[in-house]
């Protein structure tokens, strides 16, 4: 089965839970009191509008206006789907939008139009002007794309752009920059062949001309063969103005002595003679989706030299559109520009050929697994480098100023690119690099209840995704006919279903137990109905012998319940040193709160075993530790008894000699807010705490909850640290997502 693998059933679930579609709206504003609603609203919401009829630029400043972008369809070309209708397209429509947010926090709305009709269409967009910053056109057949994206280019005094077009352009202009560095060549003296003149096609000829690219050494092919001077076949304006004058009349005609090929057609369209026959050291854009028009190994059994690049993230060298739309919107729109022209896309290009030859972070490696360097199979950034959000933008917009499109050009551009790097959500890299480190990992995980179907979710979620191996502890039947009942019964040849009846390994557990628990008051008897009929002691029997890497359990059990299970198997307590730490990620921040699951009431030594144990765990996911003891009294005011452990807490870290940040003791607030920390100028730590450590684990429950309920925050954990074993224990109303979280957390510690 190939990694990554989405069924039918998971995307749908995807897309139904926890709520219809993929995003909301929020509002930025408090709308709480009557004074509120006075100022969003009647009275006081007339005065912007006086300002902005008088002065509409004005409109950048008091609405939303200059960070919101359309994204407009009329589904006749969705994906590789063909018409699907405006309907239809929305699925996609609501990605790109995400995809927006994700990547450049542009704000989106996506809007689909029940139409053919390019006039009703360009009315439509046209009318809806005043709203948006930028248009982005999608997934709209030729040869209307062209004609609707150009009309409404004029007509309009914003951005107006065609990702299926320009975007690809863009993004393959980039990686053929550094691949003519490699190769040694110059874009004005290659000969350049085209397969696919459809709106990416034309846009990527078109630009790469614009680039430097001599017009008589670019031959356009489509399913005729060669656009040549005088053909009138399966002609239109748009191949018109690439026909030139040649005896070439087929694919395989052109290509050979080619230095360069670009694919925007259909698999198969390349053969290796085809390949053989280019000029040495040559350059394969092979960008049809989802499968290429030759793939990488195909081209590199005839040709060692080629350089090669695909549509797919599963090769190197991905043609990837969200390395450009979101980064040129971003730039565009933060210069209120009234277009994106060719100058704002060549900066955007280079500025992405240029990341590409630069060192890349370990952050980048750690995600994708292994050492990327620029080379041959290294020529465009990744879509998760964390510099393109303040390298590309930047790019653009000083493209923007140079050349006119800026209603508002940036005057202090060194503040603009700190702003881009503080803009972007922290948490997104680092639960990317605890997956890509779970993934590289490829642990076997032990589901221990199996007899639950949020397990069973989560276990058939952690296979099918490229984790690793998913081991469920039940009795097969139990698990056929819940996966049955869940709509999953495909799933139940890929999971390994393991129980005391069918392990050849049950004498050796109850061995091990016996010696554990012998002077502990239980007998054989004892030992055997723990050991084959408790699946909690079972799994972790498993998991002690090396018959799994990590395990997952807890959902169907209070965790104190758990804990006292797997502790006739591992030394998992207080008294050993085992703490509970759960990750709160709310509004771009990451917040660690510990203990949440081992201490009941620590003392000041059990504290600063909880703070090593929660630093370890921090720096495990990627965050250097910042550890604030919080109470409800700051440095010694007021003064209480039971505030009292949590002064003198940081002392033994002292005596320890820790090498991590600490501070306390200290109200919440001040220990995640810098201004209030500036009210005490002797304290030590550098920033915003990471990591709470409060005084007692019903404190850290209450914390916990109420920001879960309240404030809506992601919770993760609690996570099991000071134990020889990777073990996760969920919470009994986890979800199958919440689940899988602790899943990918146990694999994550085995990598």
């Amino acid at each position: 089965m190939s990694k990554n693998r989405i069924t039918r059933e998971e995307a749908l679930a995807f897309h139904l839970e926890p709520t219809p579609g993929k995003w909301e709206v929020n509002a930025t504003v408090p709308m709480t009191t009557q004074r509120d609603l006075s100022l969003a609203y009647s009275p006081g919401v007339a005065f912007p509008c006086e300002e902005i009829a008088a002065k509409p630029e004005l409109a950048y400043d008091f609405t939303n206006k200059g960070n919101l972008v359309a994204v407009i369809s009329n589904g006749t070309a969705v994906l590789g789907l063909g018409n699907l209708g405006a309907l239809g397209s929305k699925p996609v429509m609501e990605g790109k939008s995400v995809l927006f947010k994700r990547f450049a926090d542009v704000n989106s709305i996506d809007i689909e139009l029940d139409t053919e009709d390019v006039d009703a269409i360009c009315n439509a967009v046209k009318l809806m002007g005043p709203t948006f910053g930028g248009i982005n056109l999608e997934d709209i057949k030729a040869p209307e794309c062209f004609i609707i994206e150009q009309r409404l280019k004029e007509e309009m005094d914003i951005p107006v752009f065609h990702d299926d077009q320009h975007g690809t352009a863009v993004i393959c202009a980039a990686g053929l920059i550094n691949a003519l560095h490699l190769s040694g060549k110059k874009i004005e003296d290659v000969k350049i062949v085209l397969n696919g003149a459809g709106a990416a096609g034309i846009a990527c000829i078109e630009l790469l001309k614009r680039m430097g690219a001599r017009h008589e050494n670019c031959i356009v092919c489509d399913t005729k063969g060669v656009i040549y001077q005088g053909r009138t076949e399966g002609m239109n304006q748009w191949k018109s103005a690439h026909a030139i004058k040649t005896e070439l009349r087929s694919l395989e005609d052109a290509m050979n002595g080619a230095d360069v090929f670009l694919g925007v057609s259909v698999k198969g369209a390349v053969t290796q003679d085809m390949v053989a026959s280019m000029a040495d050291n040559p350059v394969i854009f092979a960008m049809a989706n989802p499968d290429p028009e030759i793939t990488p190994e195909e081209a590199h059994e005839v040709r060692q030299d080629a350089i090669v690049a695909t549509g797919r993230s599963d090769y190197p060298n991905q043609v990837n559109n969200v390395l450009g739309f979101p980064y040129l919107f971003r730039g565009a729109l933060d210069i209120h520009a009234r277009a994106i022209n060719d100058e704002m896309k060549i900066a955007c290009a280079e500025a992405l050929a240029e990341l590409a030859r630069e060192d890349v972070p370990d952050e980048v490696a750690m995600a994708y697994g292994r050492k990327l360097t620029f080379g041959r199979d290294y020529i465009i950034p990744t879509p998760f480098d964390p510099r393109l959000i303040h390298r590309v933008p930047p790019a653009v917009a000083r493209a923007g100023m140079d050349t006119g499109a800026a209603r508002r050009p940036i005057i202090d551009m060194d503040a603009y690119e700190l702003g881009l790097k503080t803009r972007m959500d922290p948490t997104a890299s680092i639960l990317r690099g605890i997956n890509a480190r779970a993934r590289n990992a490829q642990a076997r995980m032990i589901f221990a209840e199996g007899d639950d179907v949020r397990v069973l979710r989560a276990a058939v979620m952690y296979q099918r995704q490229g984790l690793g191996k998913a081991l469920v502890v039940g009795r097969e039947h139990d698990v056929r006919e819940k996966l049955e009942a869940a709509g999953m019964g495909d799933a139940v040849r890929e999971l390994e279903v393991v129980n005391a009846a069918n392990t050849r390994h049950l004498d050796t557990y109850k061995q091990f137990l016996y010696d554990r628990l012998q002077r502990r008051g239980y007998d054989r008897h004892d030992i055997h109905r723990l050991a084959a009929r408790d699946r909690h002691v079972f799994s972790a029997l498993m998991l002690a012998h090396g018959h799994g890497d990590g395990m997952i359990t807890g959902a169907t059990r209070k965790s104190g319940h758990v804990m006292e299970l797997i502790n006739h198997v591992f030394d998992a307590d207080a008294s050993h040193g085992a703490v509970g730490v759960t990750a709160l990620l709310h509004k771009g921040r990451i917040v660690l709160v510990a203990d949440t699951l081992v201490h009941e009431w620590p003392d000041q030594e059990d504290l600063a075993t909880i703070a090593e144990r929660s630093a370890d765990v921090a720096r495990h996911l990627g965050i250097e530790p910042r550890v604030a003891f919080v109470s409800f009294s700051t440095f010694g005011y007021p003064r209480s008894e039971r505030a009292e452990k949590m002064h003198l807490a940081p002392r033994v870290l002292e005596r320890r000699g820790v090498d991590f940040e600490f501070e306390g003791e200290m109200t919440v607030d001040v220990a995640l807010n810098p201004q209030a920390q500036a009210a005490y100028p002797f304290q030590r730590l550098s920033g915003p705490a990471n990591i709470l450590v409060v005084p007692a684990r019903h404190s850290a429950s209450i914390s916990v909850k109420l920001m879960q309920e309240m404030a809506g925050a992601t919770v993760i954990g609690p996570i099991l640290s000071g134990i020889d074993a990777s073990i996760q224990i969920c919470s009994s109303n986890s979800t199958a997502t919440d689940i899988l979280n602790m899943a990918v957390m146990a694999s994550c510690k085995v990598g």
